[in-house]
């Protein structure tokens, strides 16, 4: 499955049923889709913000605050592939339900952080 496919199926399954706990409809189209990346991947700023109705400047603003980081051409061009567009699903969908950029932020560094405890969860 394509990401654009994957974003379509997405808006589709969560608008249908609002209700619907988009972390379990997310996880279950990620794990049904092929971990190979497409073949129209990577995508400029154009063309990302185009799939999902933002401009180039909100675009710009996330790189800015840090939730996403694309990778840079030769050129110096944004280059937005797979999991900078899988992250601007989330992230549009957290905005979309008010969560603010702080939040956000903080979500993303957990994320990134991965199942490591933070040091002050350490146990003596």
């Amino acid at each position: 499955m394509t990401t654009r496919a994957l974003i379509e199926e997405l808006l589709d399954k969560t608008g249908a049923d609002p209700q619907a706990p988009v972390v379990d409809i997310v996880h279950a189209l990620i794990d049904a889709s092929p971990t190979e990346p497409s073949p129209n991947l990577p995508v400029g700023i154009s063309e990302a913000a185009g799939l999902f109705g933002l401009s180039a400047h909100t675009l710009r603003y996330y790189e800015d605050e840090g939730p996403v980081a694309p990778a840079r051409d030769a050129a110096g061009y944004r280059r937005y592939g797979d999991v900078d567009l899988r992250r601007l699903v989330f992230l549009t969908r957290m905005r979309l339900s008010g969560m603010g950029m702080a939040e956000l932020k903080r979500y993303v560094a957990l994320v990134e952080q991965g199942n490591r405890a933070p040091p002050s969860a350490a146990r003596s």
